[in-house]
């Protein structure tokens, strides 16, 4: 059996670079660690990281394909982050702009989530701890 000993990066690739940079940073929090001009093939490549840990590669390419379907779609269903309260991350969102789905709870673990989209419609769920 593979031993994996955590998960390393997401990978994910954008349609417009500066506005999922912008929300990247300025709305979710993450710090930019390298920032890769990519120019043989019109690409960035931005490498972010939150509380120090590198966790996504924001991609950027021409005329990438849209998104098919919603959360069910072949590929990367979405992504989730832990929050300590819920309402009021979903107020700090609220307050960007950012529109977020009514609040779920976990029929398993009782614990409250919900979701929201990151410029190119990629589903983002916040869950509280």
């Amino acid at each position: 059996m593979l031993k994996i000993n955590k998960l390393h990066h997401i990978a994910i690739i954008c349609k417009d670079y500066n506005k999922s940079k912008k929300f990247y940073t300025n709305v979710l929090g993450f710090k930019i660690q390298r920032e890769i001009s990519r120019e043989e093939r019109q690409s960035y490549k931005l490498d972010l990281a939150l509380n120090e840990n590198y966790l996504i590669e924001l991609f950027s390419f021409p005329n990438p394909p849209e998104r098919q379907t919603q959360p069910e779609s072949t590929g990367l269903r979405h992504i989730a982050f832990e929050v300590e309260n819920i309402e009021d991350s979903i107020d700090i969102l609220t307050k960007k702009k950012i529109k977020t789905e009514p609040i779920r709870i976990d029929p398993f673990t009782n614990k409250k989530f919900t979701f929201f989209e990151d410029p190119d419609k990629l589903p983002i769920e916040i869950y509280e701890l």
